[in-house]
């Protein structure tokens, strides 16, 4: 069984009348940055001057700063920058300016685990990784509540590393719904392979190949559309309540019925074999190298495959049907 943290156990003394340091101001950044502040908490921001994020911290009353002057002085300093830059800020900008005693702490385990960040001995590295996006972060702490949180202690060398990523984790709410203690390898992983085989890859592609067939098979494409990806939200919000029976409580019998006999037939042990695959090419560190080598490229396929979909019937169809559903606040991009 996962060991479970609350207020009680996540003291928040260990960064009270010290500074904090959040290098980055985007989804995760703000949440943590002012939440922290509304604890009491003295943040200091950095970000880059003349981007939107510098603009957006100014307007929530920061005075965003360089990485060095945000660093200095600080008790813990957390790192919400994207995966594919954290490494090269870290070298060219956190390393010079890192000292001993201070605490790294990190939102996700990737540059940690798969050792593109190696930091010094003598260096605090933990993670506190909210299962929310920031803007979640934010507006649950504004109501009195929290998004659960884990926690991750990757190195500890004075024994205070874990007490101020406990009070990190307490002070933007995460403590008010609870923190599961997890490892850098064990988030990470979950993580990647989460967002690859389940919530990204596999639905968007689910998605697509129910459109594609019954538009194949000469039905309008406006009508796949509702039926392939409208209607996943009904079915996601349902589990998201009450899990997988729920669902299927909340449905009809005719859907219940199609969904225990046929869905087995579409996700196969051929499919869970190619998802024990992905799985390798995570754990062996073969993804990131991928993913780390595809960006120092530029990009190049990703921006291919990104336009192809961008470009595709399903999307198109999307954004003109989109238009007729003022209640769901569509965001095009």
């Amino acid at each position: 069984m996962a060991t479970l943290f609350y207020e009680q156990d996540a003291p928040i003394d260990a960064l009270q009348g010290k500074k904090v340091c959040v290098i980055g101001y985007g989804s995760q950044g703000h949440a943590h940055s002012q939440n922290l502040r509304d604890s009491g908490i003295e943040v200091a921001v950095a970000e880059l001057e003349g981007t939107a994020n510098y603009k957006l911290a100014q307007e929530h009353g920061f005075v965003p700063t360089t990485i060095a002057k945000a660093m200095d002085g600080a008790t813990l300093i957390i790192i919400t920058l994207p995966d594919e830059i954290q490494a090269k800020v870290y070298e060219s900008d956190i390393k010079p300016n890192l000292k001993q005693g201070q605490v790294l702490g990190f939102c996700h385990g990737f540059n940690i685990h798969f050792g593109y960040i190696k930091p010094f001995e003598g260096v605090g590295v933990v993670m506190i990784a909210p299962k929310g996006p920031g803007h979640l972060v934010r507006s649950e702490y504004e109501k009195g509540g929290g998004v659960p949180c884990l926690l991750a202690v990757h190195r500890d060398p004075d024994g205070n590393a874990k007490k101020v990523a406990l009070a990190w984790a307490n002070g933007i709410g995460g403590a008010r719904a609870g923190i599961i203690e997890t490892t850098f390898k064990e988030e990470t992983e979950t993580d990647l392979f989460g967002e690859q085989v389940v919530l990204c890859g596999g639905l968007t592609s689910l998605i697509k190949a129910g459109f594609e067939t019954l538009v194949e098979a000469g039905y309008q494409p406006e009508i796949a559309y509702f039926e392939c990806m409208h209607e996943v939200k009904l079915i996601v919000d349902l589990m998201y309540q009450g899990g997988i029976s729920y669902m299927r409580y909340s449905i009809s019998n005719t859907a219940e019925y199609g969904d225990l006999t046929r869905g087995p037939r579409i996700i196969t042990e051929q499919t869970k074999a190619e998802m024990k695959k992905i799985l390798h090419e995570i754990t062996s560190g073969q993804f990131a190298k991928e993913w780390v080598a595809e960006y120092q490229s530029g990009l190049k396929n990703f921006k291919v495959l990104y336009e192809k979909d961008y470009g595709s019937q399903l999307e198109v169809v999307g954004r003109k049907l989109r238009k007729m559903m003022k209640w769901i606040d569509a965001k095009e991009v």
